[in-house]
């Protein structure tokens, strides 16, 4: 099969294609043919061992300290069950899935244990659309809906409301009940807005201590906010939540604590295949679509981790894999279709 490959860490040049040998499932794994994968923020970090300073080591220690444990890159996926082992349950030939692996998913097929962050398509959506949900919109769950435990007309401020996890935050927070202010460019106003956003700001121009209001909530999904500015329009029993941290944010946290007022909480969210079951209900309900910005053939994988690297998308960059880009599965009747 076919797949990108990387043996040492470095800029995008180090992504290259080749045939590599096709995985075997054990009895209790499923093998998937991938039609759609992803490169995301995750995806050029690891590649490029742009790890915070303080977690560099840590960073290395988990993913390889000398070069990538493992070669294959990609997280996202969404395709069709085309083998299953003996032991599995949850899955049968020919149904399309999507999930996220962490790893292998740039390659024509995918081995993942049946138990492993993998579920049902939602079946309105086409294999692309699929594979743009798990990485942004498992951790937006997750932070908004368990770590800040986000409660109706409360209020949340999400910084970088356009990007690949920022896009889903807005929907989930509107979901969850919450009155959301968006942060990101102007040029992307229109997209916070048609997320859901009630207010959008202008993250070069328009500082949000000025608004005069204070959130319940400070969610920021790309770095560009410390403790010391979301204080500053935080409640005084407000959470600052920031989806990226280093040692900088573990002192303000332990600070925080130590000395009262708004709150600053990390955390790492798990990928669960109940939480994708949770998102396809999203879909299902018509409170949450997939937000795609561009699509390469996964031959042209070097060139969407450079744009993803860039920080300006807008949602998920998508990598065609195989097969053309039809729905996973017919809807049902009734079911409420999504424009993306």
């Amino acid at each position: 099969m076919k797949a990108i490959v990387q043996h040492r860490y470095g800029g995008p040049e180090v992504l290259a294609l080749k045939e590599v040998r096709l995985p075997e499932i054990g009895e209790d794994e499923i093998l998937v043919k991938v039609h759609a994968s992803s490169a995301t923020t995750a995806d050029w970090r690891i590649r490029a061992s742009a790890f915070p300073k303080a977690l560099w080591l840590p960073g290395r220690l988990m993913m390889g300290l000398v070069r990538p444990r493992n070669p294959i890159p990609g997280g996202e996926f969404a395709g069709r069950v085309v083998e299953v082992g003996a032991k599995v349950t949850r899955f049968q030939p020919g149904e399309a899935v999507f999930g996220f692996s962490g790893h292998g998913a740039n390659a024509e097929y995918l081995a993942m244990s049946e138990s492993a962050c993998v579920a049902p398509c939602p079946p309105s959506l086409s294999f692309t659309e699929a594979a743009a949900l798990p990485f942004g919109g498992l951790a937006a769950l997750v932070f908004l809906r368990d770590v800040a435990a986000l409660k109706p007309g409360q209020r949340v401020l999400v910084v970088g409301a356009t990007g690949g996890v920022g896009s889903y935050a807005v929907q989930i927070a509107k979901a969850l009940g919450a009155d959301v202010t968006a942060i990101c460019s102007a040029d992307n106003a229109w997209l916070a807005r048609d997320l859901g956003a009630e207010q959008v700001l202008d993250y070069r121009t328009e500082n949000p201590a000025q608004l005069g209001q204070r959130f319940d909530l400070v969610f920021d999904t790309v770095g560009a906010m410390d403790m010391a500015a979301a204080r500053a329009v935080l409640k005084r029993d407000g959470l600052f939540l920031p989806l990226n941290f280093s040692l900088r944010e573990m002192l303000q946290a332990f600070r925080a604590r130590l000395f009262g007022g708004p709150r600053l909480q990390l955390a790492v969210n798990p990928d669960r295949a109940e939480d994708l079951e949770a998102l396809s209900e999203l879909v299902w309900e018509g409170r949450l679509r997939p937000v795609i910005d561009r699509m390469y053939p996964l031959s042209e994988v070097a060139e969407a981790h450079a744009y993803v690297e860039g920080r300006h998308r807008k949602g998920a960059v998508i990598l065609t894999v195989a097969g053309p880009d039809a729905k996973s599965s017919p809807p049902p009747r009734g079911f409420p279709l999504f424009a993306a």
